[in-house]
């Protein structure tokens, strides 16, 4: 005889199943909110949001207060304008920062994965103490690590050069542990085989290392991608020239007058992250996998 599930445990589970969906669509809104605030803010004439927003910055008229409007009274495109006729300072920006993330990720690719690969699958002595160290320097915050690398930039003289910035991000201890995570799914009978057959460490490391571990280490660099793009406190405490900073610094601190333009940088900004978190979402999953699986 089957079993059917009484009225009370169903209808039950259809109340959790709604109290999830509401959960989920609250979270939903939160999350989506901030952007819809960026749109429609980039799309509202520069009066209109200086009036609006303008009292939050400690502009508008004394004693009024900022409010916001779902949608734009007359949408334009005059901040996009501004900023790309008339802003030559976002295209420099643009070009630092893209000119201080790309080369972190490929140290983080030459440097990072054989460092994951010895990580992973090679045997030492000290080889667990080191993965340790590499968890301890990936859980430690940049306030902590903040008045060593500047000592040592310092010292070396990189000091308000693009190098502050690219060193210290090629020698990234996250890419190491995520890259070693994906190295972890490797079948070890597959390097018994290659050892079989005669192919050494580096052998083995080129033909089937790096291929079998795709998924972790564009998870990687994916993920090290988001970090450098959006970072803000390493340009502002290693340089001081304007000139070398990266476009992240100059959204830190919008004007009222320069509120419009600034959303609309941020629109653009948002444009190259949210298109590499795309494309690399499903490497994202499946190094997720990988290393759930392995672990």
């Amino acid at each position: 005889m089957s079993r059917n599930l009484s009225p009370s445990p169903r209808r039950a589970r259809r109340g959790g199943h709604i109290l999830l969906s509401l959960l989920l669509g609250a979270a939903a809104l939160l999350v989506w909110w901030p952007l819809w605030f960026l749109v429609f803010g980039a799309l509202t004439p520069s009066d209109e949001l200086a009036a609006t927003i303008g009292p939050a910055l400690g502009a508008g008229e004394a004693g009024a207060s900022a409010r916001w409007q779902l949608l734009p009274s007359w949408p334009t495109l005059q901040s996009f304008a501004t900023l790309l006729l008339d802003t030559p300072e976002f295209f420099a920006m643009f070009w630092n920062s893209c000119r201080q993330v790309f080369p972190q990720l490929a140290g983080q690719f030459f440097f990072g994965a054989p460092a994951a690969w010895a990580l992973s699958r090679l045997r030492f002595r000290g080889r667990r103490a080191l993965l340790g160290l590499y968890v301890l320097l990936m859980l430690l915050p940049f306030q902590v690590t903040m008045v060593p690398n500047y000592l040592v930039l310092n010292t070396l003289g990189l000091l308000d050069t693009h190098w502050a910035l690219i060193l210290p991000g090629c020698f990234s201890a996250f890419a190491v542990f995520v890259m070693a995570r994906g190295f972890d799914a490797v079948p070890r009978a597959l390097l018994e085989a290659a050892a079989i057959d005669g192919a050494g460490p580096l052998r083995t490391f080129f033909r089937i290392g790096l291929p079998l571990g795709v998924p972790g280490i564009l998870a990687a660099l994916v993920l090290g991608f988001l970090e450098g793009w959006n970072a803000i406190e390493q340009p502002m405490t290693f340089l001081h020239n304007p000139v070398r900073w990266p476009l992240a610094l100059y959204l830190s601190s919008p004007s009222s007058v320069e509120l419009a333009a600034a959303m609309a940088a941020s629109l653009l900004m948002l444009a190259p992250a949210a298109l590499i978190f795309r494309f690399g979402q499903p490497y994202l999953e499946l190094g997720i996998q990988a290393s759930g699986l392995k672990g």
